[in-house]
């Protein structure tokens, strides 16, 4: 079962860009407050974990990061923490979040160079802290494609992107994924924080419809989307 379901994903290459996703029945990732403890049940948390250990860095945008102060490190399996990386284009992310101060693996920063307040909370992480700063020179340079080229220059070719859902709506309608995992937890939320949202077809026959293969993952359902190459 666990080869059928991570094997493919250990065989992509040492370039590949995937998603993950957790998410009510009717589509939100959390509750209007922003609570998401916890959506899907404790095997997805697990297969988010496996995912982590099988990439070399994970993503998340600067709204999860002050948001849920994520750990994003493996714990619950086997494996190597990925490099955390942290889109925070206009520098808000405060320095006490936890992928800044725990020290349990490295963390790359992605700020703006637009503007001095951003240059100084680059300034503002210490040598030795184990936080790596990447200043882009302007908007375009947080487009998805150019955002996977700048890691693979570091060396990070396999990247998760886990969060939240308007950095994942953006990497899957900008074609930058080959693959996106959903987990669909049978819980009704009613309204909340939304998971993908990006500009629709007009009609269904235009629909993004690409491959899927489907498991359980305890109550919750597990959809891996094949999206073929960005």
């Amino acid at each position: 079962m666990l080869a059928d379901r991570y094997l493919p994903l250990c065989l992509a290459g040492p370039h590949f860009t995937f998603a993950q996703l957790g998410q009510s029945l009717d589509g939100f990732i959390a509750t209007r407050t922003g609570d998401a403890d916890y959506v899907t049940g404790e095997e997805d948390r697990l297969h988010l974990h496996r995912l982590r250990a099988l990439a070399d860095a994970v993503v998340v945008g600067a709204g999860t990061a002050v948001a849920d102060d994520p750990q994003l490190t493996v714990r619950a399996c086997p494996g190597d923490n990925p490099v955390r990386v942290v889109l925070d284009p206009h520098g808000r992310v405060p320095l006490t979040r936890r992928v800044f101060t725990d020290g349990s693996a490295p963390t790359l920063w992605v700020v703006g160079a637009a503007g001095e307040r951003h240059k100084a909370a680059a300034d503002g992480v210490g040598e030795g802290s184990g936080v790596d700063v990447l200043v882009l020179p302007d908007s375009d340079a947080f487009a998805p494609g150019r955002l996977v080229q700048a890691l693979a220059r570091r060396g990070l070719g396999r990247v998760l992107i886990e969060g939240g859902g308007v950095t994942v709506s953006r990497f899957l309608h900008e074609q930058a994924l080959h693959r996106l995992y959903v987990t669909v937890a049978p819980v009704l939320l009613g309204d909340g924080i939304p998971g993908l949202r990006f500009a629709g077809q007009p009609v269904m026959r235009d629909a993004l419809r690409p491959p899927v293969r489907r498991a359980l993952l305890g109550e919750d359902t597990l959809f891996e989307l094949e999206l073929g190459t960005p």
